[in-house]
């Protein structure tokens, strides 16, 4: 295995555009369906494509696939749309994040709540604009998570394979649903523990970004116990890695890479693992000079600057940058313990690597 990869593992196979085809095939369909029930739904299937279509990563359709593919899985379309019903698992959960966080901004478009708000705006209706457009990002979350049950279920695979997989995608959609309130909670009561930290990672990003989706393909290629354990041993540490470097680009990122203003997460209130890091690192006066920050709305440029420096001296950045390192390297190992497909095998080494090192 080498850990050079000079074509993404999202693009081979042609997997990233057989996994936006299926999506624009479906979301065409939906849009029928729609405007066919009410023109002043025409909006609502506007903002889901341009959410669903318009970015992404397609990391967790990858790791499905590869994973699928790993444990002798044959390559079909109807597998790979399937597996791009984890797309709408995806929007669901930001469209909502992005509300409860009270993100201005994803991927440098307004988020779906300030979307709406402004269209309530513009067009002078009764009514609060912001409730308005709150309300409408509950709703389009909602959609998103109930066709992302329709997609699994009419992508064309035999019905008995679909309910071998069934029990993963539930389990995952609940995780991602608690840790999600973990997250809210964790803000809520200010624990900047460690502990709390990484359960949060663990539920709200990790599990449902890298570990799930493996087990996904796994159960669709009906892989023996030996790769489903594999499978665990390598997305669990590295989808921890992957949540740890979104928390790193929450406070160091380049807006014009990540799309979100610069120390975003700070002015959240994000209790990270950076930030307990953090926070266990530091005197009194550190402490509070980072706890007077964390979830101030109007966080400002300068004062953003400051507690990134507090952080750096603190040793948390590179104690999080080591933590990264070192689950990335028990993940690869991971896949050393157990025969995978040759190619696939490689296309999960080079995913590591990509969900571990990038910049956005």
């Amino acid at each position: 295995m080498t850990h050079a990869a000079p074509v993404s593992p999202v693009d081979r196979a042609g997997l990233r555009q057989r996994i936006d085809k299926a999506l624009t095939d479906f979301l065409a369909g939906q849009r029928g369906w729609m405007t066919g029930l009410d023109e002043a739904l025409v909006p609502v299937a506007e903002a889901i494509e341009a959410f669903v279509l318009g970015g992404g990563k397609r990391l967790r359709p990858a790791f499905a696939y590869w994973g699928y593919r790993g444990a002798g899985g044959v390559d079909s379309d109807q597998v790979v749309t399937t597996l791009a019903a984890l797309e709408f698992v995806q929007a669901s959960a930001l469209i909502h994040d992005d509300l409860m966080d009270r993100s201005d901004t994803r991927r440098g478009e307004p988020a779906v709540h300030r979307r709406f708000a402004a269209r309530h705006r513009s067009a002078g209706w009764a009514g609060d604009p912001d409730g308005f457009g709150d309300a409408a990002a509950i709703l389009l979350g909602d959609l998103c998570l109930v066709w992302s049950d329709e997609l699994l279920h009419s992508a064309g695979l035999d019905p008995r394979t679909v309910a071998r997989a069934r029990p993963v995608f539930d389990e995952m959609r609940t995780e991602v649903t608690v840790g999600q309130y973990l997250d809210v909670l964790t803000q809520a009561t200010g624990d900047t523990s460690l502990e709390r930290a990484g359960k949060v990672a663990r539920y709200k990003s990790a599990k449902y970004t890298v570990e799930r989706p493996l087990l996904l393909g796994a159960a669709l290629a009906d892989a023996p116990p030996e790769v489903r354990a594999a499978y665990s041993a390598y997305g669990l540490p590295l989808g921890e890695a992957f949540q740890l470097r979104d928390d790193v680009l929450g406070v160091f990122g380049d807006p014009a890479q990540t799309g979100k203003p610069a120390g975003d997460d700070l002015r959240e209130g994000k209790r990270t693992y950076l930030v307990a890091a953090a926070l266990e690192a530091v005197d009194d006066a550190g402490r509070e000079l980072l706890l007077g920050g964390l979830g101030d709305p109007e966080l400002g440029g300068a004062r953003v600057d400051r507690l990134r420096e507090l952080i750096i001296a603190s040793g948390a950045l590179s104690r999080t940058e080591q933590r990264i390192t070192a689950l990335t390297d028990s993940a690869l190992a991971a896949l050393t313990t157990v025969d995978l497909d040759t190619e696939a095998r490689q296309a999960l080494v080079d995913l590591a690597i990509a969900a571990t090192r990038r910049t956005d």
